[in-house]
């Protein structure tokens, strides 16, 4: 009889972690809050440690059908377009990191792992299903929703995102820093704009500022992420929307390719950015925890969907050794962890690298950077190698 795993979440995390145990013989329920997967979020940028992931899996084709592949990743000053530096991706991120750099819509990738995962044929996703609490027994783990309904199985997943049930249970109540940043997101049809970014991941710094364009959907929309320090802020919902005028306030005098994104754009979404502290655990017998309920991202280095990702491979692989399962999830929990916080600490340090004040220091940041990309074009490109040249899926990690 095979064994059984619920996943309470149907994320970005939940659905690949469902597929990897699928690989591994498991039989999967999927437990979703929502009534529906629904059209939420914006664009990700998945970076070679999460792609080779999804391609392992078998997922390059309807991947790459809406994805869009950049020509390079750049970084340019926000309000005169100066370009920094530049690192090329597109079969150069496949040479060198052994998998592409790709952007997506998240909505397209949900979709993407919700339809393998009913072709795996071993998965039962079921919406409007929220979990209220977990409970550890002698021989398995069980989880009651909301409804009253109670589930065994032989492990729980909480892949229940930022505000996770399950999270709260195993550790508390969470006491999130808001890190003094505002953020906006824009998509726009690219036919819409007369001078629209470059083909590529652009960050665009300035003043207590920045923004980052990409392209999704086959390169038919583009992408606007903007983050501004503000201190009068403390919504955290990813729905919330602001308006044209104050959006163009914030990006006032700088370069055109920007501003006309934020005026074509029909909507204008914000939030704030809050800070998390890194847990001392993920586990709890037989539950553990999974992608933003346990490592959540600030948005300045991509990784939040890679993250969880990398977890789900890495937490199958463990479930197929040969020891007790509580043990196998400690020892997923035992190589995900250090990796997890490095790259949240690295996250935290860019916000600061991207919102240079005053002359002298965006001088002093961006002057050596400028110079790199000139004289030694691959030094900068290795300072991305531990994050796009890790391999969740090889021996050696």
């Amino acid at each position: 009889m095979p064994r059984h795993a619920i996943i309470v979440g149907a994320g970005i995390g939940g659905l690949t972690a469902a597929l990897c145990l699928t690989r591994q013989g498991w039989q999967v329920t999927v437990l979703e809050a929502a009534s529906a997967l629904e059209n939420v979020g914006a664009g990700l940028q998945l970076s070679p440690n999460a792609t080779r992931v999804l391609l392992a899996l078998g997922l390059e084709a309807p991947l790459r059908k809406d994805a869009f592949e950049p020509e390079a990743l750049e970084l340019c000053l926000g309000r005169s377009g100066q370009r920094i530096f530049r690192i090329p991706v597109g079969s150069a991120a496949e040479t060198r990191w052994g998998a592409p750099y790709l952007h997506i819509h998240r909505a397209d990738l949900v979709r993407v792992l919700a339809d393998a995962t009913q072709g795996a044929g071993n998965v039962d996703l079921r919406l409007n299903s929220p979990v209220e609490r977990y409970e550890n027994r002698e021989d398995g783990v069980s989880v009651t929703t909301k409804s009253g309904e109670t589930l065994n199985a032989d492990i729980v997943i909480g892949a229940d995102g930022i505000h996770s049930t399950l999270r709260a249970q195993m550790l508390g109540p969470e006491k999130p820093r808001f890190t003094g940043n505002l953020a906006w997101r824009v998509t726009v049809p690219i036919h819409r704009l007369n001078n629209p970014p470059p083909p590529t991941a652009c960050v665009w710094a300035g003043r207590g500022r920045h923004a980052v364009t990409y392209r999704l959907c086959g390169g038919d929309v583009v992408n606007f992420v903007g983050v501004v320090e503000r201190s009068d802020w403390r919504g955290e919902s990813w729905v919330e929307e602001g308006s044209r005028r104050d959006m163009l306030a914030d990006y006032a005098g700088w370069n055109l390719t920007l501003t006309e994104i934020i005026n074509k754009a029909d909507s204008h979404f914000r939030w704030a950015l809050f800070d998390r502290p890194a847990l001392s655990h993920w586990t709890d017998g037989r539950v553990a925890l999974l992608g933003d309920a346990c490592h959540p991202m600030l948005p300045f280095m991509a990784q939040g969907a890679a993250m969880g990702i990398e977890d789900a491979w890495v937490l199958a692989e463990e479930l197929s050794r040969d020891v007790e399962t509580p043990a196998a999830l400690k020892l997923y929990e035992t190589r995900r962890l250090p990796r997890a916080t490095r790259v949240q600490v690295a996250s935290r340090a860019n916000m600061k690298t991207f919102h240079r004040r005053t002359p002298l220091s965006r001088l002093a940041t961006y002057a050596p950077m400028w110079a790199a990309g000139q004289v030694l074009p691959g030094f900068v490109r290795s300072r991305q190698d531990w994050i796009y040249g890790y391999d969740v899926t090889s021996t050696d990690q």
